[in-house]
């Protein structure tokens, strides 16, 4: 069993191998001083109950992880739950949403299940999905534009398979940024492009969490087909306020996490 340093730190490097940006902000953090802590890392699956939430949260509950918080986007047709460390105040949150297939067409569900059916059954077993990527054949061009007609999320899935679909600065513990939107001004002054869906900031003061994210990398992808540049991942700032008690907020905003998804959306790429 891994600890929970090690479940992260090995999720980190494979998430910056997608997402140099990623890197690339962390580096430009610590050389104004700062130490980077997480808020949480979140991934996407589907709700067939061989890779479903409980499936992936597998290696965080066998390290102390808890179920904290449900949440459903009707929008977009997902279902999703965050988790905390029982013990460890100090361990990232982990959020885990899956696309609710039946709401789909019966192509959609057809490819999901096609996917999933030549996934090697001592992977589904393994406990270790969060870690393995896309465990299918290559994909097809063809079959990316169907279901991202459908899904903006099933499409990525489809490319990307299972692995940290973004990790988020946890932005009350930089030493040299006050406020959120410090940091976005920041991130804008060194040329990245901020997710503007639904706001630059996602949630109020009164909601207590005020979210942001920079659009998602985009890297070369073979297809079947033909090569071309699909997004990838993500990196997600976070600033949480206190609740009465004095504790600082926990849990998740659905109508923000709706907003911060598109953050991997190919149409705000080419906006």
């Amino acid at each position: 069993m891994m600890t929970t340093t090690e479940i992260f730190d090995n999720l980190w490097n494979e998430y910056t191998d997608r997402t140099p940006s990623a890197q690339k902000i962390k580096n430009l953090f610590e050389e104004k001083g700062n130490t980077i802590f997480n808020d949480h890392v979140a991934f996407r699956t589907f709700d067939d109950t061989r890779v479903n939430i409980e499936v992936l949260a597998a290696p965080f509950i066998a390290a102390g992880y808890v179920e904290c918080g449900e949440y459903t986007f009707e929008k977009k047709k997902l279902y999703a739950k965050h988790f905390e460390h029982a013990t460890d105040k100090n361990a990232p949150r982990v959020f885990i949403s899956q696309l609710k297939t039946t709401e789909f067409s019966y192509e959609l569900q057809g490819a999901v299940k096609k996917m999933i059916d030549s996934i090697p059954s001592e992977e589904l077993t393994s406990g270790n999905l969060v870690f393995n990527g896309r465990l299918w054949e290559q994909p097809s061009f063809e079959v990316y534009q169907k279901l991202q007609a459908e899904t903006e999320y099933a499409a990525w899935l489809y490319v990307n398979g299972f692995c940290a679909n973004h990790f988020t600065v946890d932005v009350n513990k930089l030493n040299t940024f006050d406020s959120l939107q410090d940091v976005n001004e920041f991130l804008k002054d060194n040329d990245f492009k901020m997710n503007t869906s639904g706001g630059e900031i996602k949630g109020t003061p009164a909601e207590l969490l005020e979210q942001s994210s920079v659009l998602a990398d985009k890297v070369p992808v073979a297809f079947t087909e033909t090569t071309k540049k699909i997004t990838s991942c993500y990196y997600e700032f976070a600033y949480r306020y206190a609740m009465t008690n004095g504790d600082l907020y926990s849990g998740f905003i659905a109508g923000s996490a709706d907003k911060i998804f598109e953050s991997t959306d190919m149409k705000l790429q080419e906006a």
